[in-house]
């Protein structure tokens, strides 16, 4: 890789002119899924001026170890559903620990709550995994043009955009456990599945969910997922 870098560095321009090095830069990618770890490394290695040295973690807990080990992570590119976290919980315990970090969400959830409160949580952008590959690399650009450990210029440029809605007058008032509960209802979780992540027992899961139905004035669980999208 060291070879392949400075080669390019020093490539010929013009007439006899060489191309000025690429600048580094580390990013860090927490996804639990190895194929996707590896097709973003390979297709991500360069951005142009810009040479990107991807490391790489399979969890959370890797993912916290990895940036206090390694020196200078630029930018980390966060999952919302890893096998030992799921909806925003992840992001908001690497802000809590590293809050400084510039952490943009990668994720497959497009739910305007989840970008919203993603961006509240301290994120810098929130990038879908169903992002065409321009996208990609125009948000990675954006992200790691600025000096290093700088928060980007045009944050807000980073995060999908949304017309206001009545709804988040609702959602506003809702108390800190009940948004924790909205996060990972509208993340895909099964009340099992928050009842472990929250450590919270089945059946105040359950209250949880009933209340927010209330509290939103909707019917269903589907129904309320859908104001969301």
């Amino acid at each position: 890789m060291e070879a392949v870098s400075v080669a390019r560095s020093f490539e010929a321009v013009g007439n006899g002119g060489y191309a000025m090095p690429a600048v580094k830069r580390r990013v860090l990618l927490v996804d639990d899924h190895e194929l996707v770890r590896a097709g973003i490394r390979t297709l991500y290695q360069n951005l142009d001026e810009i040479d990107i040295h991807w490391i790489e973690a399979g969890s959370l807990q890797e993912g916290l170890q990895a940036y206090a080990d390694q020196e200078s992570i630029d930018a980390v590119l966060l999952d919302l559903n890893l096998g030992d976290c799921k909806g925003l919980q992840g992001l908001r315990q690497f802000m809590e620990t590293y809050p400084d970090a510039r952490v943009v969400v990668f994720s497959g959830t497009q739910d305007e709550f989840v970008v919203r409160q993603a961006r509240a949580l301290g994120a810098v952008g929130y990038l879908p995994k169903g992002a065409l590959m321009a996208e990609m690399r125009t948000t990675l650009r954006a992200l790691l043009a600025d000096g290093p450990r700088h928060r980007p210029a045009q944050s807000g440029s980073l995060f999908p955009r949304f017309p206001s809605s009545a709804m988040y007058d609702r959602v506003a008032e809702l108390g800190p456990r009940h948004l924790e509960i909205l996060e990972l209802v509208l993340s895909g979780c099964s009340n099992q599945e928050i009842s472990t992540s929250t450590q919270l027992s089945l059946g105040t899961v359950k209250n949880y969910v009933s209340s927010l139905l209330l509290a939103l004035d909707v019917k269903s669980r589907s129904h309320m997922i859908s104001l969301f999208r």
